[in-house]
């Protein structure tokens, strides 16, 4: 029999926000060759709405919620699936991550795990706060959001960047692990009040950017080296480091009509037990939970790429870009510029007109968030970034750095629908004369006024 798990999303008080889905779920199996009876259905229901619960918090009340419902005679849990809405996927995923992780993902007892528009590299509408975000009345009547959970979800969080870059290692299918993501990318006007743009945004499902969703992603290291770039200013190559790792591809399919909540195209609570005919996402959803090897896995895939391609033949295909900035002494740097570039001389002004949609700068973390219009940036020949980290002069600097895409196919960087995150080591520069040995003499040296050397520590 199929134990079927529903985790909900950021601030929910009420498990009526699950709708009629576990009910339609439950109810057609014989249809759908599955295996599920309603008595093995069980609506999760955590508290997120209290500034001190953090993401981890949940994943380990999650565990033990697990260990309490679906223990075996051994003290371990018997096999599941799950279906997750918005901030319930990163929550599930850090569960994983937590306690069993790439080394023990073979020991894992979660078979499918079914995301619906998760915020897989967080929400863009996270920035606006905590107060303007509870006066979305539609979203939570009255109910303030977590701060902790909240911290989180702002892009470029440090929980985002932890969580993705150890999933880098997991071994999915091989490990009879199957997870998809289901989102949307249509608004529906009815639903929100309209406090900001990122309500409305393009590409997105008024909460979730499809890119934030999707659980395939890349990760670059760029390093900076002595080479020279430009003169003047003095500008050193930004070279990448090992190779462009990418995460093992998982399911991913871009629902039509849907968008983040809501009972008309709410991705989840807007299913209808006695509705005819039913909603995609139905479809998709018994198709995802019938996989059982990895060949399935890798046809399901397709078809939801298929699905992807057909729902975003009208539409522009855009992407997310992390951009975190360190020196070789492990510091992080806050205070920087950083410019896309394109053409064969890598000049800010031959990127393609409209590429550029949003920016956002986590003010704790110090990473930067760029938004664009990935269909556009494909059509460039090299793409490149400059860096200039402050300070950039002084008795301890920075020069400016430059990555030049000259040995790789933009294709590598310039994917649609998913997040490229892009590490950046900056050479700290200390001038050999901010310390000094002299002779002893009888007469005292002043050197308040001394200026930085030109040489510089190795």
């Amino acid at each position: 029999m199929m134990k079927l798990i529903f985790v909900h999303g950021w601030s929910v008080t009420n498990t009526r926000t699950y709708g009629d889905l576990p009910a339609v779920l439950a109810a057609p199996s014989d249809q759908h060759d599955i295996d599920m009876e309603i008595s093995h259905v069980h609506l999760g229901r955590y508290i997120s709405f209290h500034d001190e619960v953090s993401m981890e918090d949940v994943a380990r009340a999650f565990d033990q919620a697990l260990r309490d419902t679906l223990a075996t005679q051994n003290g371990s849990i018997q096999k599941f699936s799950c279906i997750t809405h918005s901030t319930g996927g990163p929550v599930v995923r850090e569960w994983v991550e937590r306690f069993y992780g790439a080394e023990l993902l073979s020991d894992l007892p979660l078979e499918h795990l079914i995301m619906l528009a998760p915020a897989n590299h967080g929400s863009s509408l996270a920035a606006i706060g905590k107060e303007r975000v509870s006066r979305i009345n539609s979203w939570f009547q009255g109910v303030k959001p977590g701060q902790g959970i909240l911290d989180w979800l702002v892009l470029g969080s440090n929980g985002q960047w932890r969580l993705n870059e150890r999933s880098l290692n997991y071994s999915l299918a091989e490990n009879n692990f199957f997870p998809f993501v289901l989102t949307g990318q249509d608004i529906d006007s009815k639903f929100y009040d309209f406090l900001n743009s990122y309500l409305t945004e393009v590409g997105s499902d008024g909460v979730v950017r499809v890119a934030s969703a999707n659980l395939n992603f890349r990760y670059v290291r760029l390093v900076q080296s002595d080479g020279i770039v430009r003169k003047r200013p003095k500008t050193l190559s930004l070279k990448v480091d090992g190779v462009i790792r990418k995460s093992e591809g998982a399911g991913f399919g871009l629902i039509p009509n849907a968008s983040h909540a809501g009972s008309t195209m709410g991705i989840m609570n807007s299913v209808k037990l006695n509705a005819d005919p039913q909603k995609p996402v139905i479809d998709q959803i018994f198709g995802c939970l019938k996989v059982g090897d990895k060949k399935e896995y890798d046809t399901q895939a397709l078809a939801l790429e298929a699905l992807t391609t057909d729902t975003q033949s009208q539409t522009d295909r855009n992407m997310m870009m992390v951009f975190q900035i360190k020196d070789d002494r492990g510091q992080t740097i806050k205070d920087y510029d950083l410019l896309l570039l394109g053409g064969k001389r890598y000049s800010p002004g031959k990127l393609p007109e409209g590429y550029f949609i949003d920016k956002q700068m986590n003010a704790e973390t110090g990473r930067l968030v760029y938004y664009v219009n990935a269909k556009k940036l494909q059509t460039l020949g090299a793409i490149g970034f400059r860096v200039i980290a402050r300070p950039d002069k002084g008795f301890t600097h920075y020069a400016a750095g430059e990555f030049h895409s000259d040995e790789i196919n933009v294709a590598e960087l310039i994917v649609p629908n998913q997040t490229l995150y892009v590490e950046i080591e900056m050479k700290r520069r200390v001038a050999r004369n901010v310390f000094k040995l002299g002779s002893p003499s009888a007469k005292t040296t002043e050197f308040k006024s001394e200026k930085p050397a030109k040489e510089i520590l190795n």
